[in-house]
Order: C-alpha cells, then structure tokens, then sequence
C-alpha cells in the first residue's frame, strides 16, 4: 500500500531534486571549461614546441618583457648564445617571449630552434603530437637529454590518453 505523501515531503524530495539536477548541470559546465580534467595529462596547446613549460621567472623572458640590456647580457653569457650561433650582443635581437610567440618577434634562440621549426611544418603543437620523437636527433635533445626523457613520458602518457 502507497504512503499518502505530506507537502512537506513533497517539496522537500522536489528541491532535493532541483538541487542535484544543477549541480549536475552546473558540474558538466564546469567540466566542460575544464576545471575538473586530469592537468597531469599532457595539453600539447598549453606546453612549448618542446614539451617545456618556460617559467614566468626565466631570465631571458624577463629581460625582454622589461627590455632589459644587462639582464639581456646576462641570459646572453648563461645560455652561450654567442658559441652556439656565432652572434655578438645585440638587445634588438636578444630576446624571447617564449616559442609560442601571439605575433610577438621571435628572437635568436627561438627563431633558430629546430625542434620548433619541424613542428610547425608538420603542424603540430608540441612534438609529442610526433610519432617521430623517439627517434629524433635535434640538438635541443642533445644539449639536454633529461629534457627529452621527461618529453618521451609525456609522449606516453598524452598517446596513452587519446587511444
């Protein structure tokens, strides 16, 4: 035999229900804009051509946001830019807003990188999007190999995550 429900459960049940259908609704917005995806895969779009995420506080970075010439000069006797492309100082032509540039100019370091002019001939956002990458012999690879061990995982796990 059926209870006779009162109001009061009536309504109670019924903004129970209200309640979790928006939250239901409002979980699937959220997860749409993507606050509640797993961040430890992979996003090729958010990472360099490299697979790094250049920090906020590199050197050279902040010596171009501020045009900066002695922290230029500074970056420029760290990173060697002298030896590896054979350029004397200039802080017209020393600087990085990082590879993926918004329109921004593209300085010696980037404009020279070839990892990141082969992903963009091929089209990719980061070369884990490359089923190449275990084989390839950049010299960005070379120069730091723990870089491209890191990168390889995350190959891994970004391939693993699309199927």
């Amino acid at each position: 035999m059926k209870k006779k429900s009162s109001r009061r459960d009536f309504l109670q049940k019924g903004a129970c229900l209200l309640i979790a259908g928006g939250a239901a609704g409002f979980y699937s917005r959220l997860n749409a804009a993507g606050l509640f995806r797993d961040e430890s895969l992979p996003n090729p779009k958010k990472l360099e051509y490299c697979g790094y995420s250049c920090p906020s506080d590199c050197q050279l970075y902040v010596a171009s946001v501020e045009n900066n010439d002695e922290k230029k000069r500074e970056a420029y006797k760290l990173w060697g830019i002298r030896e590896k492309y054979g350029m004397e100082f200039d802080g017209e032509k020393i600087f990085c807003y990082k590879c993926k540039t918004d329109g921004r100019p593209v300085g010696i370091v980037v404009e020279k990188c070839t990892v990141r002019q082969c992903c963009m001939a091929k089209g990719y956002d980061c070369c884990i999007q490359c089923k190449e990458l275990t084989s390839c012999d950049k010299p960005l690879w070379k120069d730091y190999p723990g870089l491209y061990k890191e990168v390889i995982e995350m190959q891994k796990k970004y391939m693993e995550a699309r199927g």
